[in-house]
């Protein structure tokens, strides 16, 4: 099965689900990544990720940004944003990430963080300012755009895609699987496919994934409660 950081913020926000997602699967590998844009309406007096996050200062509460819902990766990555910096920016929880987009070029709301392909063509229109990625570093997919963590350090925020298995499958098993994912991850033809997805391979041990699952958790039951995100 694929567990995604959706998966995550789910297994934080319902109180009562009928699995467990740390116990009731065996981690086998991560398979990728996906920065998030965040990006700006032209009419924002803003360059920088550091002049953002002035301005939303000098006028708190009234700069406001669309995501996709309530509990949305793109939702989460703004309140951690906005918790690191202490700007005040009002979020406006939309159906979907087409109409956040959508109000986002029209102005009604000003700020949109979002998957890099779906910014992509509304930024070489000139309908978005894109200010910063999500990630820990900059991203090739849009090389010359700074991380947010470069004004705002230990910031990061991205999606990720993971591989499990049911709980006690045999360990020969998961790691046959770990090393044929491995090799799969190297091939040009999905790194390709990937890549057309605004996602960035990436594989680890059966140790690392089920470390960085218990991280993310923690990180998630954070933002949620700080955010006050409900399930819709």
């Amino acid at each position: 099965m694929i567990v995604t950081s959706q998966a995550v913020i789910v297994s934080v926000m319902y109180e009562k689900l009928p699995y467990h997602l740390l116990k009731d699967f065996s981690p086998i590998s991560l398979l990728a990544t996906t920065p998030f844009i965040l990006a700006v309406h032209p009419s924002v007096p803003a360059a920088s990720i550091k002049e953002l996050i002035a301005y939303a200062k000098s006028k708190p509460g009234e700069l406001r940004y669309g995501s996709g819902g309530s509990g949305s990766p793109p939702h989460l990555s703004a309140e951690i944003f906005k918790s690191m910096t202490g700007a005040n920016i009002l979020h406006i929880p939309y159906k979907g990430v087409t109409p956040a987009m959508m109000d986002t070029v029209a102005g009604q709301v000003q700020m949109l963080i979002s998957v890099i392909p779906a910014v992509l063509p509304t930024l070489k229109a000139g309908k978005v300012k894109a200010l910063g990625v999500t990630s820990a570093q900059r991203t090739p997919f849009v090389p010359d755009l700074p991380a947010i963590a470069e004004t705002v350090p230990g910031y990061e925020f991205i999606g990720w895609y993971s591989l499990v298995a049911p709980a006690k499958t045999p360990a020969a098993i998961l790691s046959k699987l770990n090393a044929e994912i491995a090799k799969i991850l190297k091939a040009p033809e999905f790194r390709e496919r990937l890549a057309a997805l605004g996602a960035e391979p990436i594989n680890s041990t059966q140790q690392e994934l089920a470390a960085y699952m218990q991280v993310q958790t923690e990180k998630m039951r954070k933002a949620v409660q700080e955010s006050g995100a409900r399930p819709d």
